[in-house]
């Protein structure tokens, strides 16, 4: 599932596979997946740091991504629960967001302006850190309140809620809890 904030793509890289029993999945597995997310989230990055991070991620940039993964996971679902924030997974979070600092500058000569300059020269972790301020803004922002955990049994995916009716994170959830409440209802 993509489409949501940043913050939410990266928590919903972990799933579960096969509805209720089935099983997890982790979708950043490898440093090739971690290469495969960015280009598949390039639109939604900045252009620049996405061209950079074309060279191949390393161990190193999947634990990070991992760890702010598992930090942002565990804020969710504290703003679901509406629950205080966890201080380690704040403060993961928050120095994840340092990464993102950059300001523009002026081109050198023949070079297009303004450019955009980043503190952190390694576009791996820039690019964490740009996702790190996605999360900040969504779960410090006015839309925290529109978090939902999926309601579909076994399923672990987030989601914001645009809709007010909405309950799942895909059709196939919702479909899936509908024929499951049809078998019942057909059992009594």
């Amino acid at each position: 599932m993509t489409g949501e904030p940043l913050a939410l793509d990266l928590v919903n890289t972990t799933f579960i596979q096969g509805g209720l029993r089935g099983d997890l999945v982790d979708a950043l597995s490898t440093p090739a997946d971690l290469d495969l997310w960015v280009e598949e989230h390039a639109e939604a990055l900045p252009r620049e740091l996405a061209e950079r991070a074309s060279a191949s991620a390393t161990a190193f940039h999947l634990e990070e991504f991992r760890r702010l993964r598992e930090a942002l996971r565990e804020l969710s679902r504290a703003c679901t629960a509406e629950e205080p924030y966890d201080e380690q997974a704040v403060t993961v979070v928050n120095r994840g967001a340092r990464l993102a600092v950059n300001w523009p500058e002026l081109g050198r000569p023949g070079e297009p302006g303004p450019v955009v300059r980043w503190a952190e020269t390694d576009p791996y972790l820039a690019l964490l850190g740009v996702v790190a301020v996605s999360g900040v803004e969504l779960l410090a922002g006015p839309h925290r309140h529109d978090v939902r955990a999926c309601a579909a049994p076994g399923c672990i995916l987030y989601f914001v809620r645009a809709h007010r009716r909405r309950e799942w994170c895909t059709p196939g959830c919702g479909n899936r809890v509908r024929v499951a409440r049809h078998h019942d209802r057909r059992r009594t």
